[in-house]
């Protein structure tokens, strides 16, 4: 087994290969911005220790037979700029082999760049599927453009269509911002208290879909290990419900799961974490 392969106990040499492995899974630790809690850079390592112990059956369907292969971490010691080009650099060189990028985090800002990279090797429209506790939708954040809580601010200005689901902490500015740029917005109130795991999306909301998965959306009973841990959130199976259910006649072509900061020695939100990316990974294939 290799210990820095995601689900690296299940996978023979076969599915562990770069040229054909339709998931690749890039680690990036990336924790620049946060403003609450910390520990997201370690999120990555978290998720791939955990991936060990998952089963390869996700949903009736077995996506590591189609390959998983693990990549060096992205060097977040850098300034961001440095993070966020390295990033998309990779992003779009994985696009470009026809596979699918799947970025570990890290802050959720590092989503520009791992999303800007599937853009820039993509001939057709991309759409974002939102999971978040937060709009995301400042105009940069005590002081930083590349903010987590701006990231998809900036995607939005790059003219992205984006489907937003769980938000349930956002500032006016936020608010007017997202309807602005016409996101279609599910927030967290309605969804749990319909008990709601299913929206249509529009006929031209974009086919080529990327997912960023910010943990924060579920709720803090089912994951605590998140800097900016949020109640009133998505479950479990209601939130990959929700992505299930945008994907329908579409295809994902990217995907990042980011804002784990684990506990020490409370493993079940890390093991969550890596469930999460390998069920997201079943619900693309």
């Amino acid at each position: 087994m290799r210990q820095d392969q995601f689900l690296g106990e299940e996978l023979s040499a076969a599915e562990n290969d770069m040229a054909t492995a339709r998931y690749e899974v890039v680690p990036c630790g990336l924790e620049a911005t946060v403003s609450y809690g910390t520990g997201a850079a370690h999120g990555p390592a978290a998720m791939i220790a955990a991936s060990h112990q998952l089963e390869r059956l996700a949903f009736g369907r077995v996506p590591c037979a189609k390959g998983i292969f693990t990549h060096a971490p992205i060097d977040c010691a850098q300034p961001m700029e440095g993070v966020m080009a390295d990033l998309r650099v990779l992003t779009a060189e994985i696009t470009a082999r026809g596979h699918i990028p799947v970025t570990l985090g890290g802050e959720h800002s590092l989503s520009y760049g791992a999303v800007m990279g599937v853009v820039d090797a993509s001939d057709a429209p991309l759409g974002l599927v939102h999971i978040d506790a937060h709009a995301d939708f400042r105009n940069a954040y005590q002081g930083h453009k590349h903010s987590h809580a701006s990231v998809m601010y900036l995607l939005a200005q790059e003219g992205l269509a984006m489907a937003s689901f769980g938000v349930r902490a956002l500032a006016e500015e936020e608010e007017a911002a997202r309807r602005a740029h016409g996101v279609i917005s599910y927030d967290a109130p309605d969804l749990v208290r319909g008990n709601i795991s299913a929206i249509t999306l529009p006929d031209d909301f974009p086919e080529n879909i990327y997912v960023t998965f910010d943990l924060d959306g579920l709720d803090p009973s089912v994951l605590p290990a998140t800097g900016t841990p949020v109640p009133g959130g998505l479950g479990y199976y209601q939130a990959l419900d929700l992505v299930e259910a945008a994907l329908q006649g579409r295809r994902c072509v990217g995907i990042d799961v980011v804002e784990l900061a684990p506990i020490a020695g409370q493993p079940a939100s890390d093991f969550t974490a890596a469930q999460i990316a390998y069920n997201l990974l079943a619900l693309c294939d």
